[in-house]
């Protein structure tokens, strides 16, 4: 057989192999537990701002609403 042709194949079927090694490696999961995928999850959803802007008014709202409605509900029943 041609030494060339033998080392070219040689070549090709190695990188058929790292190529194979690389794709299994991308199945692999970056987390060993449920808890660090959550926290990851978590963090990275509070850096898009995700998770409520500081200063919004929406609870203040809410709690002044809450308190309107027990208020006219009490003032209905008297």
């Amino acid at each position: 057989m041609d030494p060339i042709r033998s080392r070219n194949a040689q070549a090709v079927l190695m990188s058929l192999e790292a190529a194979a090694v690389a794709a299994r490696g991308g199945f692999a999961c970056m987390f060993s537990t449920s808890d660090e995928y959550e926290t990851a999850l978590i963090s990275e959803r509070r850096a898009l701002g995700r998770y409520g802007r500081p200063g919004s008014h929406w609870p203040l709202l809410m709690l002044v609403g809450c308190a309107l409605m027990v208020t006219g509900i009490l003032l209905l029943l008297n």
